[in-house]
């Protein structure tokens, strides 16, 4: 079978372009896909994680030789994290390119931003980085799609995780909350304490913090956090953000005198790998992809072949990249060619995929309501562990959550899908 993949991107210095191509038969039109993520700044290694599970993810596609499959255009380019490049990327790739979908974002604000275009043009947006509820609440509409674990799902199992191991019957658990100055880490916070009542968890709040997106210096955070009655302080920094916190964290005594959580990004392997043997043993934390769980040859060749093609082991950003590929494929299989956007919404909205997250015996399914893709969660504790070097430290001591068949919507939700 004759394949095309083009992914053309900005290089680590924001200046050099690569391609990945094949021959492909001149009849055949085919499905062209605009992804964009940050390749620099900050947020680069997710970027260009995302690029190598992007090309991994059409291999596949190819070695599989099904009848049906289409023939993916995808193309890449860089957002620098900044909402309006990425507004504007967004729609010259619909106008002028003339992409079938757009896909990926790492920022939940970014990502508000290309949905509002995606909706606007009629354009399907598969998502597969950001975790923010709003795009599949307040701001859903019937374009988008999300492949990978919101912090919904990363909540939901924080609150059954700390009911199940934290809570004292005699008196309530005291809570603190440190994260983002923006959407992400409103909306997580906000539902953990929803679900902590659901789980009928008796808490109270020692404190809410909020610094601003990639913050340098935490040290009025952390003497505030050391010096208040909590029990358990939950972040919800990713990124190097976390990184920062923890190195500084170490010089505290919070680690010691509290139970540190962070239940959406905080066991990512880029933030095992970069602190090394700086990571603080027992601290409990959770991602959305694990190069360690769950222990099938499907997650581990995922993992092996990534680090074959790329040198390091992936983020869990690579994971959500080549689901979101695979979803495009299967769901324009399904419909036959993407001549009738009903068909492919609905095979969308159908979507059933085994990908490397995936524990034995389950498959990730999209929820037709709120156009969230339903995973499994795996909190772990901090263990020493060198098996994936540079990182020294894993997660282990596993606590595993299964998702609910119908994702919920909370009270809290504003608004209506559009």
């Amino acid at each position: 079978m004759n394949w095309l993949k083009s992914i053309r991107g900005l290089g680590f210095a924001g200046c050099a372009a690569f391609s990945i191509a094949s021959q492909a038969l001149a009849q055949v039109v085919p499905v062209k896909v605009g992804c964009l993520y940050p390749l620099t700044g900050p947020a680069g290694l997710y970027g260009r994680d995302s690029s190598v599970a992007i090309q991994m993810a059409l291999d596949h596609i190819r070695s599989q030789g099904s009848a049906g499959d289409p023939e993916l255009d995808v193309t890449i380019e860089d957002t620098r994290s900044k909402s309006l490049r990425s507004e504007k990327m967004a729609r010259r790739f619909i106008e002028e390119e003339k992409v079938d979908f757009l896909c990926g974002v790492v920022s939940s604000s970014v990502a508000r931003a290309v949905s509002a275009e995606a909706f606007k043009h009629e354009t399907f947006f598969i998502g597969t980085d950001h975790a923010s509820p709003n795009l599949t609440t307040e701001a859903l509409h019937s374009y988008y799609f999300r492949m990978s674990n919101g912090t919904r799902q990363s909540m939901l199992a924080g609150a059954k995780y700390i009911r199940e191991s934290y809570q004292n019957p005699d008196e309530p658990l005291s809570i603190a909350f440190i994260g983002p100055d923006y959407e992400y880490g409103y909306q997580a916070w906000d539902d953990l304490r929803e679900f902590l009542r659901q789980e009928g968890v008796d808490f109270e709040i020692a404190g809410e913090y909020w610094p601003r997106l990639f913050e340098t210096d935490y040290s009025l955070y952390l003497q505030q956090l050391s010096d208040s009655p909590a029990d358990i302080v939950v972040n919800g920094h990713w990124g190097l953000d976390l990184v920062t916190f923890v190195k500084q964290a170490r010089l505290s005594n919070l680690f010691e005198r509290t139970q540190f959580m962070n239940f959406d990004a905080g066991g990512n392997f880029e933030i095992l790998a970069e602190l090394g043997n700086d990571m603080p043993l027992g601290l409990v934390l959770s991602a959305r992809h694990h190069v360690n769980w769950p222990p099938t040859n499907a997650n581990h060749t995922f993992v092996e072949e990534f680090y074959d093609i790329a040198g390091r082991y992936p983020s869990y950003a690579a994971q959500g990249a080549y689901a979101g590929i695979l979803a495009i494929a299967e769901a324009v299989k399904v419909a036959g060619g993407m001549s009738d956007k009903q068909a492919v919404r609905t095979a969308l909205e159908n979507l059933s995929l085994s990908l490397p997250e995936d524990p034995q015996g389950f498959r990730s399914t999209m929820d037709p309501t709120s156009h969230q893709l339903l995973q499994v969660q795996a909190i772990g504790k901090t263990v020493f562990n060198n098996t994936h070097v540079p990182a020294t430290v894993l997660l282990g001591e596993w606590s595993i959550y299964y998702p609910p068949e119908t994702w919920p919507s909370l009270d809290s939700d504003p608004g209506s899908a559009r």
